[in-house]
C-alpha cells in the first residue's frame, strides 16, 4: 500500500511540473526606419499646417509608399542649404521635398526617376504695377529667393544680372520670403512654380505671377546617398504602382486641383 501511495505521489508531482510548456510567442519583426529630410516650410511639398502637423503633396507621396513598403518612413526637418551634407553623413537617408534634379547634384545624389516639373517664376504684388517682361527689367529691384535653390546659383553665376539689382536676398525658407514681401521688404521673389502659384493661390486679390523664367526649367526627383541603389529601387518600385493604380494622381489633385505627376 505505501509503494502504491508513493508511486501516485511521484507521478502527481511529475505530472504537475511538467504539465505546463512553456509557449513559444512570435514577436513581429521592428519596422525598418528611414529617415526623410525636408523644409517643413515648403507649401505645398511639405510643410506644417494649423496643427503644427508636416503634410503636404511630397508627404502623402511618402507615406503611400512607405505603407505599400512595410516601413516607417520618419520626417526630419533640416536646414535646406545643408541637404547634401544631412544626406551623405547618415543623419538623412532620403531627400522628399521638391527636389530639383541638377548635372552638379548627380555628383553626389543618386535620383529616383523625375515625377514632377518645375521651373522658376516671379511673384510680386499687384499693386506694385511693374511692367517686367524679361529678368534683365528686374534691375535696380530687391530681388530674393530661397538659398540653397537653383536661382541662388543661376543668379550668382551671372555677375552681370546680380549686380544690376539693388538687391538680392537669399532666405533659410520661403515663409520669411513671402511675409518679406507681403510687407513689401522685397520687391520681386523668385520662386519655385508649385510653391508660388500655391501661395498665390491664397491671395488672389494681393498676389500675381510673371511668367518670365529664371534659369533653366527643372524635373523634380527622390535623393538617395550614393551607391544607395536598393532603397532608390524600392521607393521607385511602388512609385510606379502608385502611378500606374491613379494613386499619385489622386493626392496630385488633392494638392493641386490638377494631375502633374509625370
Amino acid at each position: 500500500m505505501k509503494k502504491l501511495l508513493w508511486l501516485l505521489l511521484i507521478i502527481f508531482v511529475i505530472s504537475g511540473c511538467g504539465g505546463e510548456t512553456k509557449k513559444e510567442v512570435d514577436t513581429p519583426k521592428p519596422q525598418k526606419v528611414y529617415v526623410i529630410g525636408l523644409d517643413d516650410e515648403y507649401a505645398p511639398m511639405g510643410f506644417r499646417d494649423e496643427n503644427g502637423e508636416i503634410v503636404g503633396l511630397d508627404i502623402d507621396l511618402a507615406k503611400e509608399a512607405a505603407r505599400r513598403m512595410g516601413v516607417e518612413f520618419k520626417f526630419q526637418p533640416i536646414v535646406w542649404d545643408k541637404k547634401e551634407a544631412e544626406l551623405n553623413s547618415g543623419r538623412i537617408d532620403i531627400i522628399w521635398n521638391g527636389l530639383d534634379i541638377t548635372p552638379e547634384r548627380k555628383g553626389y545624389i543618386l535620383y529616383s526617376k523625375p515625377y514632377l516639373d518645375n521651373r522658376q517664376l516671379l511673384l510680386v504684388k499687384k499693386d506694385k504695377g511693374f511692367n517686367i517682361q524679361s529678368m534683365y527689367d528686374l534691375a535696380g529691384k530687391v530681388v530674393a529667393t530661397q538659398s540653397g535653390s537653383n536661382s541662388e546659383g543661376y543668379v550668382e553665376g551671372d555677375s552681370e544680372f546680380r549686380n544690376s539689382l539693388a538687391n538680392f536676398i537669399t532666405y533659410p525658407s520661403f515663409n520669411q520670403a513671402f511675409k518679406d514681401l507681403h510687407d513689401d521688404k522685397i520687391d520681386v521673389l523668385i520662386v519655385d512654380e508649385v510653391a508660388g502659384r500655391y501661395e498665390k493661390s491664397k491671395h488672389e486679390d494681393e498676389l500675381e505671377i510673371i511668367d518670365v523664367q529664371i534659369g533653366v526649367a527643372t524635373e523634380l526627383g527622390i535623393g538617395f546617398r550614393l551607391g544607395d541603389t536598393e532603397l532608390r529601387d524600392e521607393v521607385q518600385k511602388v512609385f510606379d504602382e502608385m502611378v500606374d493604380d491613379g494613386t499619385a494622381k489622386k493626392i496630385s489633385e488633392k494638392w493641386f486641383h490638377a494631375d502633374l505627376i509625370k
